[in-house]
């Protein structure tokens, strides 16, 4: 059996990451250029982003989560050469997410828990719901085209996504320009033409998909039926819930550890929060390369393993631990020499430019620490480990991270902003740590 090299497994993860990375980071210009015309709004607007967006992202990146369940159980069937058992899964997603959606859409319309644990003042709530309940029609299809992102990545089919995450951005820039800052007889909505300009541009996206999904000849082997054709098979779901709520768990409790310290540091005032969003708008940024790694990773691991593959499986997931730890020490180092240019970019402000200035400092080591729990963690959900995973990032990121957070930052000798990022790194590679050892127990029991 031959040596199976580090940069075999690097020439092979690459394909597959590239077109997650580009289209990742398609979608994550939509909440950058929110940003940096939020930014030339003012404060104000752009502190109602921050809580806005974290209410958003919170609902949409747990309920996501869930959904995703259909990329190991499809790529594992793909592996295995059962093309139509892996369409029947995707299916069943699709099912999952439209009946998520119900609970999904009456949190963004009704956002009152998020704008009271800002502390919120009457005005700033009214700019938070004036974006939320615009993203309440943009989940259902974000919903559904998470169901198609996972299975196409699990398929081998990364650049069909790519494609459709690029049409969703360029509707985006534009129609966020005429609905924040007015044209002709649209009226400038700020904030609120963030949410709308992403509900127009997600559902277009959506619409893409369907119609790729019925003419790429690629996907005829699968036999996806159109979802009004059929009908919920609770079994299929039983089992992608099984799997999803704890990803789904693991996910939402990863982006909390975000979304809580927007909610928090959205206490100290305008400034700052404006800074923090600033900073997590980058580290976003920069995870996405993490992501697209372990995405590619997550793919091919269960993709040897739907084989019988699993020495192969053990040797592509070690590598992409070793490969996301250098580029990840890489990019933070590029991030943090280079911040006051980079700070620049987004605002003209002095005053949030100095508050997410020393921010950018820990950006370093906290993406050090999200790049190697996000490719541990992946790799894991291949293997249809997630549960414990969970009970990790609570620990970590929720004790750790939270609630360390507070206490740093506003205990005695309150250490502000900067104390949530101190607590949330040490969180990060706590998770690390943590999920690394359990991947190599992992490893070790499925010789």
């Amino acid at each position: 059996m031959s040596r199976i090299r580090f940069v075999d497994s690097v020439q092979r993860l690459v394909p597959q990451a590239w077109p997650v990375l580009v289209g990742q980071l398609a979608v994550m210009m939509f909440s950058t250029v929110d940003t940096l015309m939020m930014g030339r709004v003012g404060p104000q607007d752009l502190a109602a982003l921050a809580v806005g967006s974290a209410a958003y992202v919170t609902i949409f990146v747990g309920l996501m989560g869930i959904v995703l369940a259909v990329g190991p159980i499809a790529g594992r069937q793909y592996g295995g050469d059962d093309l139509p058992g892996a369409g029947q899964s995707f299916v069943q997603s699709q099912w999952l997410a439209v009946l998520l959606c119900v609970p999904g859409c009456l949190l963004l319309w009704f956002p009152d828990p998020f704008i009271a644990l800002a502390h919120l003042d009457a005005t700033q709530a009214d700019k938070v719901r004036a974006y939320t309940r615009p993203e309440a029609f943009a989940l259902p299809a974000g919903l559904l085209f998470t169901a198609f992102r996972g299975f196409s990545t699990a398929i081998s089919r990364p650049k069909a996504v790519m494609a459709m995450q690029l049409t969703g951005l360029a509707a985006k820039v534009p129609l966020n320009a005429v609905l924040v800052f007015g044209w002709g007889p649209i009226p400038a909505m700020g904030v609120g033409g963030c949410g709308w300009a992403t509900a127009i541009a997600m559902t277009a996206q959506a619409l893409v998909a369907l119609v790729l999904l019925r003419r790429d000849a690629f996907y005829r082997p699968f036999r996806v039926p159109m979802l009004w054709h059929t009908r919920p098979d609770w079994q299929a779901l039983t089992g992608l819930v099984r799997l999803g709520l704890p990803m789904g768990g693991s996910i939402l409790v990863e982006v909390t550890g975000f979304t809580f310290m927007a909610f928090f540091i959205a206490r100290l005032g305008a400034t700052p929060v404006a800074g923090h969003q600033i900073a997590v708008n980058l580290v976003a940024m920069m995870f996405m390369t993490a992501l697209a790694l372990a995405t590619a990773a997550g793919t091919l691991v269960a993709q040897h393993l739907g084989a019988g593959q699993k020495r192969e499986a053990r040797i592509v997931g070690r590598h992409a631990m070793a490969l996301a730890a250098l580029v990840a020490a890489g990019l933070g180092a590029v991030i943090a020499l280079a911040r006051a240019p980079i700070v620049a970019l987004y605002t003209d402000n002095p005053e949030a430019a100095a508050a997410a200035l020393p921010l950018l400092v820990w950006v370093w080591f906290f993406h050090l620490g999200d790049a190697l729990q996000t490719v541990a963690a992946y790799v894991l959900r291949a293997y249809q480990v997630a549960t414990l995973p969970m009970v990790i990032y609570v620990i970590a990121l929720w004790g750790l991270g939270i609630g360390g957070g507070y206490v740093v930052a506003f205990g005695a000798d309150g250490n502000g902003a900067v104390g949530f990022w101190q607590a949330a790194t040490a969180g990060l590679l706590a998770a690390a740590l943590l999920l690394s050892l359990l991947l190599k127990r992992v490893f070790n029991e499925n010789r």
